[in-house]
Protein backbone atom coordinates (compact mmCIF):
# COMPACT_ATOMS: atom_id res chain seq x y z
CA UNK A 1 0.00 0.00 0.00
CA UNK A 2 1.42 3.47 -0.74
CA UNK A 3 0.07 6.39 1.15
CA UNK A 4 0.09 10.02 -0.55
CA UNK A 5 1.06 13.25 1.13
CA UNK A 6 -2.44 13.60 2.26
CA UNK A 7 -3.30 10.39 4.04
CA UNK A 8 -5.26 9.17 1.71
CA UNK A 9 -3.97 5.18 0.79
CA UNK A 10 -3.20 4.45 -2.89
CA UNK A 11 -3.83 0.83 -4.20
CA UNK A 12 -4.29 -0.77 -7.77
CA UNK A 13 -7.72 -1.61 -8.34
CA UNK A 14 -9.12 -3.68 -10.92
CA UNK A 15 -11.83 -1.54 -13.33
CA UNK A 16 -14.80 -3.48 -15.35
CA UNK A 17 -15.40 -1.92 -18.57
CA UNK A 18 -17.74 -2.65 -20.82
CA UNK A 19 -16.69 -4.72 -23.81
CA UNK A 20 -13.91 -3.85 -25.84
CA UNK A 21 -14.10 -0.69 -24.37
CA UNK A 22 -10.36 -1.46 -22.67
CA UNK A 23 -8.34 0.81 -24.46
CA UNK A 24 -10.68 3.74 -24.21
CA UNK A 25 -11.58 3.65 -20.59
CA UNK A 26 -7.54 3.43 -20.30
CA UNK A 27 -7.10 6.58 -21.96
CA UNK A 28 -10.38 8.75 -20.13
CA UNK A 29 -8.77 7.34 -16.83
CA UNK A 30 -4.95 8.83 -18.40
CA UNK A 31 -6.49 12.06 -19.14
CA UNK A 32 -7.64 12.57 -15.68
CA UNK A 33 -4.33 11.97 -14.17
CA UNK A 34 -4.74 8.68 -12.60
CA UNK A 35 -2.35 6.01 -12.95
CA UNK A 36 -3.50 3.39 -15.17
CA UNK A 37 -2.33 0.10 -16.52
CA UNK A 38 -3.53 -2.06 -19.50
CA UNK A 39 -1.72 -5.44 -19.97
CA UNK A 40 -1.63 -5.77 -23.86
CA UNK A 41 -0.54 -8.53 -25.84
CA UNK A 42 0.13 -7.83 -29.82
CA UNK A 43 -0.61 -11.30 -32.39
CA UNK A 44 -1.12 -12.05 -35.48
CA UNK A 45 -4.93 -12.66 -36.68
CA UNK A 46 -5.27 -15.23 -39.62
CA UNK A 47 -8.50 -14.88 -41.50
CA UNK A 48 -9.71 -15.93 -44.87
CA UNK A 49 -8.21 -13.53 -46.85
CA UNK A 50 -5.51 -11.66 -44.91
CA UNK A 51 -3.18 -11.88 -41.51
CA UNK A 52 -2.96 -8.86 -39.44
CA UNK A 53 -1.19 -7.84 -36.16
CA UNK A 54 -3.21 -6.48 -33.80
CA UNK A 55 -3.07 -5.53 -29.85
CA UNK A 56 -5.80 -6.82 -27.47
CA UNK A 57 -5.81 -6.61 -23.87
CA UNK A 58 -4.32 -9.66 -22.03
CA UNK A 59 -7.02 -9.83 -19.77
CA UNK A 60 -10.64 -8.76 -21.33
CA UNK A 61 -12.89 -6.01 -20.00
CA UNK A 62 -10.65 -4.95 -16.98
CA UNK A 63 -8.15 -2.15 -16.57
CA UNK A 64 -5.92 -1.37 -13.51
CA UNK A 65 -5.68 2.39 -12.09
CA UNK A 66 -3.95 3.58 -8.53
CA UNK A 67 -5.91 5.49 -6.84
CA UNK A 68 -7.25 5.69 -3.20
CA UNK A 69 -10.99 5.35 -2.27
CA UNK A 70 -12.54 8.62 -2.33
CA UNK A 71 -12.38 8.90 -5.90
CA UNK A 72 -13.83 5.54 -6.65
CA UNK A 73 -17.24 7.99 -7.78
CA UNK A 74 -14.93 9.67 -9.92
CA UNK A 75 -13.84 6.73 -11.85
CA UNK A 76 -17.48 5.30 -12.06
CA UNK A 77 -18.34 8.27 -13.96
CA UNK A 78 -16.25 7.37 -16.62
CA UNK A 79 -17.66 6.45 -20.02
CA UNK A 80 -16.77 3.04 -20.15
CA UNK A 81 -16.65 1.50 -16.65
CA UNK A 82 -18.92 -0.65 -15.44
CA UNK A 83 -17.97 -1.44 -11.68
CA UNK A 84 -14.98 -2.00 -9.04
CA UNK A 85 -14.18 -5.34 -8.68
CA UNK A 86 -15.12 -6.55 -5.50
CA UNK A 87 -14.09 -9.15 -2.92
CA UNK A 88 -16.61 -10.10 0.21
CA UNK A 89 -18.15 -6.46 -0.66
CA UNK A 90 -15.23 -4.32 -0.70
CA UNK A 91 -12.86 -3.07 -3.77
CA UNK A 92 -10.73 -5.89 -4.18
CA UNK A 93 -6.96 -4.37 -4.02
CA UNK A 94 -4.60 -5.39 -6.40
CA UNK A 95 -1.09 -6.42 -4.95
CA UNK A 96 1.62 -4.27 -6.22
CA UNK A 97 3.63 -7.63 -7.04
CA UNK A 98 0.49 -8.45 -8.89
CA UNK A 99 0.73 -5.50 -10.89
CA UNK A 100 4.59 -6.33 -11.73
CA UNK A 101 3.90 -10.04 -12.84
CA UNK A 102 1.35 -8.77 -15.39
CA UNK A 103 4.47 -6.28 -16.47
CA UNK A 104 7.11 -9.37 -16.98
CA UNK A 105 4.51 -11.56 -18.82
CA UNK A 106 3.51 -8.64 -21.57
CA UNK A 107 7.23 -7.78 -21.30
CA UNK A 108 7.39 -11.60 -22.23
CA UNK A 109 4.65 -11.92 -24.93
CA UNK A 110 5.94 -13.94 -27.43
CA UNK A 111 6.50 -17.03 -25.09
CA UNK A 112 2.62 -16.87 -23.73
CA UNK A 113 -0.05 -17.94 -24.62
CA UNK A 114 -3.65 -17.27 -23.37
CA UNK A 115 -6.33 -20.30 -23.09
CA UNK A 116 -9.88 -19.43 -22.75
CA UNK A 117 -11.16 -21.71 -19.70
CA UNK A 118 -13.33 -24.51 -21.00
CA UNK A 119 -15.68 -25.97 -18.52
CA UNK A 120 -16.36 -29.74 -19.49
CA UNK A 121 -18.15 -32.36 -18.16
CA UNK A 122 -17.68 -36.11 -18.81
CA UNK A 123 -19.66 -37.50 -21.25
CA UNK A 124 -19.18 -33.87 -23.59
CA UNK A 125 -18.90 -33.81 -27.12
CA UNK A 126 -15.39 -31.92 -28.20
CA UNK A 127 -14.20 -30.91 -31.14
CA UNK A 128 -10.34 -30.80 -31.98
CA UNK A 129 -9.88 -27.56 -33.88
CA UNK A 130 -5.99 -27.56 -34.38
CA UNK A 131 -3.09 -29.85 -34.51
CA UNK A 132 -2.20 -33.26 -35.92
CA UNK A 133 -6.14 -34.19 -34.72
CA UNK A 134 -7.90 -31.24 -36.16
CA UNK A 135 -12.01 -31.69 -37.25
CA UNK A 136 -11.65 -34.63 -34.76
CA UNK A 137 -15.01 -35.23 -32.96
CA UNK A 138 -14.98 -36.80 -29.66
CA UNK A 139 -16.24 -37.31 -25.98
CA UNK A 140 -14.14 -36.03 -23.30
CA UNK A 141 -13.46 -38.47 -20.46
CA UNK A 142 -11.33 -36.22 -18.01
CA UNK A 143 -8.26 -34.15 -17.17
CA UNK A 144 -4.67 -35.29 -17.90
CA UNK A 145 -2.87 -32.43 -15.69
CA UNK A 146 -3.89 -29.00 -15.55
CA UNK A 147 -3.88 -28.10 -19.58
CA UNK A 148 -4.65 -31.58 -21.20
CA UNK A 149 -7.52 -33.53 -21.17
CA UNK A 150 -8.44 -37.67 -22.03
CA UNK A 151 -10.91 -37.90 -25.25
CA UNK A 152 -12.60 -41.13 -26.19
CA UNK A 153 -13.35 -41.98 -30.04
CA UNK A 154 -15.68 -44.19 -30.95
CA UNK A 155 -14.71 -46.26 -34.50
CA UNK A 156 -16.21 -49.47 -35.33
CA UNK A 157 -17.03 -50.04 -31.77
CA UNK A 158 -14.13 -49.76 -30.86
CA UNK A 159 -12.53 -47.44 -28.55
CA UNK A 160 -9.16 -44.99 -29.04
CA UNK A 161 -8.07 -42.62 -26.10
CA UNK A 162 -6.80 -39.58 -27.34
CA UNK A 163 -4.63 -37.24 -25.18
CA UNK A 164 -5.21 -33.32 -26.42
CA UNK A 165 -4.11 -29.95 -25.50
CA UNK A 166 -6.67 -27.75 -23.97
CA UNK A 167 -6.27 -24.81 -26.22
CA UNK A 168 -6.37 -27.04 -29.44
CA UNK A 169 -10.52 -28.33 -28.67
CA UNK A 170 -13.48 -26.86 -28.26
CA UNK A 171 -16.63 -28.02 -26.53
CA UNK A 172 -19.75 -28.86 -29.16
CA UNK A 173 -22.88 -27.12 -28.32
CA UNK A 174 -26.44 -28.92 -27.90
CA UNK A 175 -25.04 -32.31 -27.31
Amino acid sequence: MCKSSVGYEFNWYAIRTHSRAEKKVYERLNNLGYETFLPLLTSIKQWSDRKKKVTEPLIKSFVFVKTSNDKFSEILAVSGVVNILKYLGKPAIVRDVEIDNLKIIIGNSKNIKIISPINLLEGETIEVVKGPFKGLFATYINKAGKYRIIAEVEALQSFIEVNLPLNSIKKVANN
